[in-house]
C-alpha cells in the first residue's frame, strides 16, 4: 500500500523534519533513498509453489485417522 501527499503535505512535513538534528536527517535519508532503489526480483519457480500429498497411506486410511484423531472437548470451564 502506498501514499500519496499533495505538496501542502510534503511540505507540513518538511517543517517538521528541519527541526531534527542533522544524525538524525541523515539515517532518514538514508532509509527514504534505500526504500526507493529497485528490488531486483527473482523469477519465482512456479513449481516450488505447489505440490502433491505425498503417502504410502491410501486416501481411506488418511480419512479415518483424522476421523479418529479428533477429541471432542466436553469440558465446559466456568468463567464466574
Amino acid at each position: 500500500m502506498t501514499i500519496t501527499l499533495t505538496n501542502k503535505s510534503i511540505d507540513k512535513y518538511f517543517g517538521f523534519l528541519t527541526r531534527l538534528d542533522n544524525v538524525s536527517k541523515k539515517r532518514l535519508i538514508i532509509k527514504l533513498t534505500e526504500s526507493i532503489k529497485e528490488k531486483s526480483d527473482k523469477p519465482v519457480d512456479l513449481k516450488s509453489l505447489y505440490g502433491a500429498w505425498e503417502d504410502s497411506r491410501s486416501s481411506d486410511e488418511i480419512i479415518n485417522e483424522i476421523h479418529t484423531s479428533r477429541v471432542e472437548k466436553n469440558d465446559i470451564i466456568d468463567f464466574k
